[in-house]
């Protein structure tokens, strides 16, 4: 019975997560589909096992009154140590409050350039910070294609206006041909980091983003300068702003980076969904 109430358990935490949304801060929506195929497995095979029990239910009962029992000791706490291992997470998925990344995982990991990653060239081994970069889920060729076909599709836009939807492809790209977006205007929103090492109105805006489920989830964006040195914006403030692509060293990762000068910028309310996810 145990099995039962464990199938049904995770079929109706999954089928939660889709009806409250949640789903989205676990996995890149794509995907979707697979945690809808896993309700449904974990349903019929809880209903399988029901079906079981009731079918075998007079046959145990005569088993126990002829007084045979194959049960050791050993395999009993072996299945409490199993079913225990497979109660826990609905527990923790019922009971628990969702979390919601923010700049104190930021503050907790720091965050770098994927070329000074020491996990050297493993790409799935590489952390997911500043830049997105998903070169190691292609072949070489096809990576560039892709990654060529989609800087066409914004190269000309002036502004470049980054949105939800096109934010992970838009800053991998930027960071990708650096030099061919210099002097561009952009608009995009974010969250504000302030970076022990940049001051004086300098400051990173970053969104979480999901490239394939919460895993590989990093911090990307990108350095900012506001237009005051005295703007006093504390971290995880919700921010627009717009201004002029230009590339600048940062001692930090001993190397250039794309910077924004902002030109305009205003605090705007937390986004129902702060995370972002790569499409292809």
């Amino acid at each position: 019975m145990f099995r039962v109430f464990i199938l049904f358990g995770f079929a109706f935490y999954l089928m939660q997560l889709h009806i409250t949304g949640d789903i989205s801060k676990y996995i890149n929506m794509k995907y979707s589909y697979l945690s809808l195929a896993a309700m449904i497995a974990a349903f019929l095979l809880g209903l399988v096992q029901l079906i079981m029990i009731f079918r075998d239910e007079d046959l145990a009962h005569d088993h126990e009154h002829n007084g045979h029992t194959h049960e050791g000791e050993n395999t009993f706490w072996r299945k409490i140590l199993v079913y225990g291992l497979l109660i826990y997470p609905l527990i923790a998925g019922f009971m628990f409050p969702i979390a919601t990344l923010n700049s104190t995982i930021v503050d907790a990991k720091g965050f770098h350039f994927p070329k000074n990653d020491a996990a050297g060239d493993d790409p799935y081994a590489m952390n997911q910070f500043l830049k997105p970069d998903t070169s190691g889920y292609f072949g070489k060729s096809d990576y560039d294609k892709m990654i060529a076909k989609e800087k066409a599709a914004i190269i000309h836009d002036n502004p470049i206006k980054v949105t939800d939807a096109n934010y992970l492809m838009t800053m991998e790209i930027i960071y990708t041909y650096p030099g061919e977006f210099e002097g561009k205007q952009i608009e995009f929103t974010g969250f504000v980091y302030n970076d022990p090492v940049t001051k004086g109105g300098n400051l990173f805006v970053f969104r979480f983003g999901i490239i394939h489920c919460v895993a590989d989830s990093g911090v990307y964006g990108m350095l900012v300068h506001m237009p005051d040195e005295e703007t006093d914006l504390a971290n995880d403030t919700w921010v627009k702003v717009s201004g002029t692509i230009a590339q600048e060293y940062y001692a930090p990762f001993k190397m250039d980076i794309p910077a924004v000068k902002v030109e305009k910028y205003g605090e705007i309310p937390k986004p129902k969904d702060v995370y972002v996810y790569r499409t292809y």
